[in-house]
């Protein structure tokens, strides 16, 4: 059968961007479709980006980084942060959109704008703004649709104070004060934000500790420099109650008991997968409850043409991770070798004030699995770039295998945690060893050359165990 295009792919987010442009790189006939007026996606419009700029937006404003440094007064004018806030994540969105469109036209991806809807396996239905439907052919399909704020029916999102993630973003003023239900990675990073623009901020999380995920120490020293900036955090609770105030400002009473008044609410807990409209189902893929798309290890549905990549499909929800399941997807699809697995080493960041990220084995997870360790701690307070930028907080914790003497978890918090962490997961990928790091020469002064000295805090410890060898692998 002739079809009209090899590949077709749903969303243009980064998911949807670089499985396109894998296959078209390989010379395959490419169409993305995307509902939204521009390509991006949630990371470049409601999420990643505008989070990030509104992040260093606020620092700058609020002259976070520069009090304690040099002693300045910086006074935050409430009635410019906003506008000041919401130029700079629209500038840096323009700049995203045009590289997207660029990338796209150069490798003669076809851009297709309208809401798409299964027919078979093989056909799609694309019904056009403004235009008659449109019904396309394809061999293949990549379903990169992203994800939505989850909003229970219990939380009135139709109240102009009561946001999610997405709606936050649109905001015409600085509240004086917030309550923020959600304690995951989003929840943080608002949280923080609001907090150095002078909100007080309340955050609500219904486990027993912010991102589960992290290596527990990590987690506490986040949550200690969060208590710092001012934010009063309420662990192991949920909301009984969302409404508004007779007055002004919205009101949210506890399971437990306690009232929080607030001028804006923010509920940021949970997300869904974006697949209502694309009938999935009716060809015989899979959906769960939250909507999320069930593929297998090569990010394939059970309806071998159709493949599914990025947020749509669940955890991890990374715009790096997702970037790498499309290229996967899409190289297993036409059989291309180029490309064939996610690398097994992920680091998260997560872009709190401070930042905190992590790749490889926490001392929980080393602990679970019975695996012999040291760690070695190095602090920027003790750092000579720790000192000029004036992070007193600042650490990096490495983990080794106490016989092996191999690096099994990279975490760090501070500034710059997010770029940081990639000298761990190098060495996590080269299999490298505490020995790596006492030979490796670093410029000076700078933050990196902490893991120097992390290293050798663990060499203390492993001394006083006998170095193995590394157990060998039988070559396949």
């Amino acid at each position: 059968m002739a079809f009209d295009y090899d590949l077709i792919v749903l969303g243009a987010g980064p998911a949807g961007e670089k499985g396109a442009v894998q296959a078209a790189y390989f010379g395959k006939r490419v169409a993305i479709v995307e509902c939204a007026k521009e390509p991006g996606g949630a990371a470049v419009h409601t999420g990643t980006l505008p989070s990030k700029t509104l992040r260093e937006t606020a620092l700058f404003l609020s002259g976070y980084r520069q009090r304690d440094l040099y002693g300045v007064d910086v006074r935050l004018n409430r009635e410019l942060a906003v506008p000041k806030l919401l130029s700079r994540k629209d500038a840096v969105r323009d700049l995203e959109v045009a590289r997207i469109r660029w990338n796209l036209e150069r490798h003669g991806v076809e851009m297709l704008r309208g809401v798409a809807r299964f027919i078979d396996a093989h056909t799609v239905e694309i019904v056009q703004l403004g235009g008659p439907p449109r019904t396309l052919t394809s061999e293949f399909f990549l379903v990169a649709t992203g994800s939505k704020p989850h909003q229970p029916a219990d939380i009135p999102f139709d109240d102009e104070d009561v946001d999610d993630s997405d709606t936050v973003l649109l905001i015409d003023r600085l509240p004086r004060t917030m309550t923020i239900v959600g304690g995951g990675v989003i929840g943080c990073e608002y949280a923080t934000m609001f907090a150095a623009l002078q909100v007080k901020v309340t955050l609500i999380e219904g486990r027993g500790r912010l991102l589960p995920f992290l290596d527990l120490e990590m987690g506490e020293r986040l949550r200690a420099a969060m208590n710092g900036l001012g934010i009063e955090i309420i662990l192991n609770a949920k909301t009984k109650k969302v409404a508004r105030l007779e007055g002004c400002g919205i009101r949210c009473e506890l399971e437990s008991g306690p009232v929080i008044d607030c001028d804006k609410f923010l509920f940021a807990a949970g997300r869904s997968g974006r697949t209502e409209d694309l009938r999935l189902d009716r060809v015989g893929a899979k959906i769960d409850k939250r909507g999320y798309v069930a593929v297998d290890d090569d990010y394939r549905t059970e309806v071998p043409s159709i493949y599914a990549a990025g947020d749509v499909i669940g955890f991890p929800a990374l715009a790096s991770t997702s970037m790498e399941q499309a290229r996967v997807a899409v190289c297993h699809a036409f059989g291309f070798t180029y490309k064939r697995q996610v690398s097994h080493v992920l680091p998260y960041g997560v872009y709190t004030i401070p930042e905190v990220s992590c790749v490889g084995l926490s001392e929980e997870a080393c602990t679970e699995q019975k695996i012999p360790y040291a760690v070695g701690r190095a602090f920027y307070r003790d750092n000579a770039r720790g000192k000029i930028v004036g992070d007193k907080d600042g650490v990096i914790k490495l983990i080794f295998h106490a016989e092996t003497r191999e690096l099994l978890g990279c975490h760090c918090i501070g500034d710059r945690a997010s770029e940081l962490v990639h000298i761990g997961q190098a060495l996590l990928m080269g299999k490298g060893t505490v020995d790596t790091f006492i030979e490796m020469v670093f410029n000076y002064p700078t933050l990196a050359e902490a893991f120097k000295y992390a290293a050798y805090d663990a060499l203390a410890r492993l001394a006083k165990t006998p170095a193995k060898d590394p157990p060998k692998v039988p070559v396949p």
